[in-house]
Parts: structure tokens; sequence; C-alpha cells
């Protein structure tokens, strides 16, 4: 009863419509690109889809959860830190924004390194090695995830300069919520075999 609800609801026509449209706002995201002056939104799509498929397919599933865990604890540190707050009044946005973004990306590497040699990557590779499109999914997550927390980071006038798909899809609030949330819901969803 439920595949014979989702399977009408998938050939409704609002959810088609929503997928064309989805089409139609990719391919002329894709005919305005201009190739001879790439601009930043073109470098964060290349760097989105060349990571997800080669560094995050080369790592495996549980790799990546301790990635994904390395990125929820640095971001709540980067966050909390009081020492960012003090330094917002002395110094420029910029200066400020690049001190976050290498405070986020150290604490990110060192609580990797940390974590991967810990109990918790023992408990993970105590896994199965995942299904393509788990590892797949987790990657699309972790990456996005960081690019959503790196352009977060950034001073509002440089966010400014991306392309709305890019600020709607990573740094708006509902993007942002969404790629907090997601990772989450994917590590509670996809069980080990």
């Amino acid at each position: 009863m439920f595949l014979l609800q989702a399977e009408v609801a998938a050939n409704s026509p609002d959810v088609v419509a929503g997928v064309v449209k989805v089409g139609n706002d990719a391919a002329n995201y894709v005919a305005q690109i201009n190739w001879a002056v790439p601009t930043w939104d073109l470098f964060i799509v290349l760097f989105f889809i060349v990571t997800v498929f080669l560094y995050g397919l080369s790592l495996g599933r549980d790799r990546i959860v301790v990635i994904l865990v390395s990125i929820y604890m640095a971001l709540a540190v980067v966050s909390n830190a009081p020492f960012i707050d003090q330094l917002r009044f002395s110094t420029a946005g910029g200066q400020i924004a690049a001190f976050r973004i290498g405070a986020f990306v150290g604490i990110f590497v060192l609580l990797f390194f940390l974590l991967s040699r810990s109990v918790l990557l023992k408990t993970f590779s105590n896994l199965a090695a995942g299904k393509w499109w788990q590892v797949l999914a987790f990657s699309i997550f972790h990456v996005g995830l960081l690019v959503s927390i790196t352009l977060s980071l950034l001073p509002v006038d440089a966010v400014n300069h991306l392309a709305p798909l890019t600020r709607s899809l990573f740094v708006s609030d509902g993007g942002k919520f969404v790629w907090i949330v997601a990772p989450i819901l994917a590590m509670v969803m996809i069980k080990g075999d």
C-alpha cells in the first residue's frame, strides 16, 4: 500500500513539475557559466563534484562518518570560542573571517586525526565497508556540510558576490539547516550490514 502511494505521489504533476524546474534551473546555471573567466561559484561547484566522487569514494563509509563527527565538533568549538568574538572588535572583517575559517579547518584536521586513532573508528570499522550508494550519500553530505560551514564563516559582503543558487543552496538559513541535519539523518537511517 505504501509503495503504491509513493509511486502515485512520484508520478503526480507537482513532483514532475518540480523535477523539471530543478533541471531547467541547472541547465540555465550551466549555460550562464563563462568558462573563459571562472568565478568562485564555478570553483565551489567543481570542488563539490570532484571531492564527492574522488575523495569521498576513496575513503569509505567509516572514515567519512569520522570526518562528519569531526566537522560537527569543530563547528561547535569555533561557534562557541569566546576569543573569536573578542577578536571581532579588534580586527577587520576579512581578517576575522580568515581566522575563523583557519581555526575551523585546523580544529577539524586535528580532531579527525585524533578520532581516527581512537575507539570511534574502531567502532565504525566493525561495520561493513558500506554499499556504493551509502558511501556516495555520506560523501555528498560531508562535502556539502563542509562547503556550507566554510561559506557561512565568510563575511556577508563576500557571500553577496556568489550566485543566488549557490547562496540558497549553501548559505541561506534553510540551506545551512539542511546540510547540518541531513548527515545526522543519514547516520541514523543508514545502518551497517
